[in-house]
């Protein structure tokens, strides 16, 4: 009773609007929607299959088909850019945003505003009543550039300060790991540190005999560590000793000795790029998360300093196990970064990603491009793992081409060179997410991967899914575009990917092994807390409520994949099922159904 075409669907999208909206007319505007919602290149692939024949009616013989017309690959680039900018030209100086105007931070060159009846002139109106950060923290740090400054502005646009909140407050640290500004002059300038990683990567260049590598069942760095001293007629080593050699020069951690990554019992969120942001792992903490990992960061931008890298690896004081993920193709640069991250910020462990499919990562070589550099693939993991004083994972995928698996030959190399755990993802790169996951080549996997834990990934959306997949005998199972991992016989673990992205409470259902038909309100509220902790995180000035709204917009692009459990003729939902449009059991549930990205800009 549920099921309904798509102009029913949209019909009563639009009827149950124009009612909420105290009728106000707008039907012209919605005729006209879903012809304006489709980018130019996409009505040219229609026109392809005949689905646009009444646009060529009056194109003739001779002419010739505009371009937009063709088939269309990749990224959009005509499209037009809805990134504002009108806040850009009446900027607020941060000085008297902050109280202290007559320290300006720029001097006289500065180009930001100082007169606040000439910037109130054209600050865009308030969005509410009630500033989060004022009323979660009894101050907001943006003052009069907040969205919600009526909340906290007093006479003469003075920022009114709640001193027993803030008091509350204080001496606490709520974010961690952010870059300095001493940090950064040090990286731009080149002049931080790398005394271990210079020490492995001479190694490898200049003196390859100080690094033996030993026949199967050796460890090589335990080999490098016996001979500090080089041996007579065989050339110099690079490292060389001044004055006493004592131990703390000579001996290193053993891995039994490394801080072990307890994830016994514990439900893991996997890395995820661009919606695994620090609002978005406060809302699955809250559902069930015990393991949290940053985003992708690409190792040369962290060497650099850039702020906008670093900001990925930021961890919020309620994820008590956190780890981050690097990108990198060459053993100097990714055996940098992981001694830099070393010294730097509080991690439980750091992971490489060798899964990433996209060209920009693999012509670049890295990526999945590494599982094709054996050489190079090996110096990046032993020179890491040489670094660190945490656990080091991995990701991979079963190979590059689509029918040529060489993860089975990969993976015990992986356990030689040191990584303490493997995922792998039951596709080739070619494959990307298309087709079924292979879970019998992962099973096939994990026997050869044993005694190291080998975690498989692909196709598991609900409990059940995750139950039937542990049978394969992998140590945990890490969901990308659906949700979880689990660990057998005594402990759980859950890896969540795109899948938490579709119901993040999915924790909550593999933990009380139930399907929970949660409500539209209840997703709501899931909304406003993301929105909340984003303008924490971001800031509630101009610029933070609008980066905010795009990655609220970003994550309901997943979203609309749900089916509310209380509709579906058969359990579970299948992450490859496409539904037919359906009108559910409230105005909201519908709504939260629409792929329309503006039905989105209304949630």
């Amino acid at each position: 009773r549920f099921v309904a075409s798509r102009e029913r669907f949209h019909a009563y999208l639009r009827a149950s609007g124009q009612h909420r909206d105290d009728g106000e007319a707008e039907e012209e505007e919605e005729e006209a929607g879903s012809e304006q919602s489709e980018p130019p290149a996409k009505r040219g692939r229609l026109s392809e299959h005949g689905l646009g024949a009444e646009s060529q009616e009056g194109v003739g013989e001779g002419e010739k088909v505009p371009a937009e017309r063709k088939r269309a690959r990749g990224q959009n680039k005509s499209r037009p850019c809805m990134k504002p900018n009108h806040y850009e030209k009446s900027r607020l100086c941060p000085s008297v945003t902050q109280g202290c105007a007559d320290k300006c931070y720029f001097g006289p060159r500065c180009r930001f505003l100082h007169d606040i009846s000439e910037y109130m002139a054209t600050k865009p109106p308030d969005l509410g009543h009630s500033c989060v950060l004022f009323e979660t923290f009894g101050k907001c740090l943006y003052g009069i550039t907040c969205r919600f400054a009526k909340a906290h502005l007093g006479d003469g646009y003075q920022n009114i300060i709640n001193t027993d909140l803030t008091k509350q407050w204080e001496g606490k640290s709520l974010v961690r790991n952010n870059l300095s500004k001493d940090l950064q002059h040090q990286l731009r300038k080149k002049k931080f540190s790398f005394k271990k990683a210079d020490e492995y990567l001479r190694s490898l260049g200049d003196a390859p005999e100080c690094l033996v590598l030993p026949d199967e069942g050796g460890d090589p760095k335990q080999a490098a560590l016996q001979s500090p001293v080089p041996i007579e007629g065989e050339g110099e080593c690079p490292i060389k000793t001044a004055g006493l050699v004592t131990d703390e020069d000579i001996v290193k951690l053993r891995p039994c000795e490394k801080k072990k990554l307890e994830i016994q019992g514990k439900l893991y969120l996997a890395p995820l790029t661009t919606c695994g942001n620090l609002p978005f792992r406060r809302i699955c903490k809250r559902f069930g998360a015990d393991i949290t990992c940053g985003e992708m960061a690409v190792c040369t931008n962290l060497l650099q300093g850039q702020s906008s890298e670093w900001a990925l690896l930021k961890r919020h004081h309620t994820e008590d196990v956190f780890g981050v993920q690097l990108e990198g193709a060459f053993p100097d640069t990714m055996t940098k970064c992981a001694e830099l991250l070393n010294q730097t910020i509080d991690v439980d462990f750091v992971d490489i990603n060798v899964g990433c499919p996209i060209d920009l990562v693999y012509k670049k070589g890295g990526g999945c491009a590494l599982m094709t550099r054996t050489n190079k693939f090996e110096q990046i993991v032993r020179g890491m793992n040489l670094v660190l004083d945490v656990p080091l994972t991995v990701k991979i995928r079963t190979g590059v081409q689509e029918k040529i698996n060489v993860a089975h030959k990969i993976i015990p190399k992986l356990r030689e060179w040191g990584a303490s755990m493997v995922t792998l993802h039951g596709r080739s790169r070619e494959q990307r997410y298309t087709r079924v996951a292979d879970w019998d080549y992962i099973a096939e996997c994990a026997k050869i991967a044993s005694p190291m834990p080998l975690f498989g990934n692909g196709d598991i959306l609900s409990f059940e899914d995750a139950n039937q997949a542990m049978q394969m005998g992998v140590s945990g199972i890490m969901i990308a575009r659906q949700v979880a991992a689990l660990l057998p016989l005594c402990f759980w673990a859950l890896l969540m990917q795109e899948g938490a992205l579709i119901k993040p409470w999915l924790f909550t259902e593999i933990k009380e092994q139930r399907h929970w038909d949660i409500s539209s309100s209840e997703r709501f509220d899931i909304l406003k807390d993301f929105t909340n902790y984003g303008l924490e995180h971001w800031g509630s000035d101009t610029q933070g409520v609008e980066k905010t709204r795009k990655f609220l917009l970003e994550w309901l692009s997943f979203l609309c994949r749900y089916i509310p459990v209380g509709l579906l003729e058969h359990l579970p939902q299948k992450i490859n099922e496409r539904p037919p449009y359906y009108i559910g059991r409230d105005y909201l549930e519908t709504l939260m159904a629409s792929q329309n990205v503006d039905d989105w800009i209304k949630i």
